[in-house]
């Protein structure tokens, strides 16, 4: 439920958010710090030490609620995923995403793959979030850019999509996917309503986080 209406997506309005979140000292920090530790220290996922980092470090900046980051870390380290994350493969989010925790358990953390594979190539894979879903969702209700049905964006490829069409209806197409999610996120985080531990940056919806 929103708090208020925003304002209708135009190149003006994401510049806004986009300059926004730039001149924010913790956001901007904030990537500093993991595009140093996951682009220029460890840019590769083949080094359990590495990938036990990098995984560590977007739980924690993220808050996306991994109880068992060496698990997840060993997993990514298995799929073996550096000429597939470099080629832009949208199946690496659901490999990454589905992982066999300690006594059989499935857990499926879908917001932290596309978080891992964002961060290593921004210009390939974007970021899903619960406050980006909401904002595509509230947009394609007000404007009709699309068509896509809600449980849509919790499938890669169908996210993806919708991604580029909100570029395309709104001309946004000169933005990045991460401008589109600093901007997406920032508006989501006005309007909508969410109650998170105090100082997290961004918390997906952890219900849907932990769905097999």
């Amino acid at each position: 439920m929103l708090d208020h209406i925003p304002e209708t997506p135009s190149i003006k309005h994401c510049k806004t958010y986009v300059e926004k979140w730039h001149n924010t000292q913790t956001y901007e920090e904030t990537d500093n710090a993991l595009h140093l530790l996951l682009i220029e220290l460890f840019p590769n996922n083949d080094s359990m030490s590495g990938v036990l980092l990098k995984t560590s470090a977007l739980n924690d900046f993220y808050t996306t609620n991994i109880f068992n980051t060496y698990a997840v870390a060993e997993h990514i380290c298995k799929l073996r995923i550096d000429d597939r994350l470099r080629a832009g493969d949208l199946k690496l989010i659901e490999e990454i995403a589905r992982v066999e925790l300690p006594g059989n358990r499935m857990r499926r953390f879908y917001s932290f793959a596309s978080k891992y594979c964002s961060h290593h190539q921004p210009e390939k894979y974007a970021i899903y979030d619960s406050y980006v879903d909401e904002m595509l969702r509230y947009f394609r209700d007000a404007d009709k850019f699309a068509e896509f049905s809600n449980n849509n964006l919790r499938q890669y490829k169908l996210f993806m999509e919708a991604i580029e069409q909100f570029q395309d209806y709104y001309h946004l197409e000169g933005f990045t996917l991460r401008d589109i999610d600093r901007y997406l996120w920032q508006l989501g985080k006005e309007c909508i309503h969410h109650q998170q531990p105090k100082g997290a940056k961004r918390n997906p919806d952890s219900s849907s986080e932990f769905s097999s």
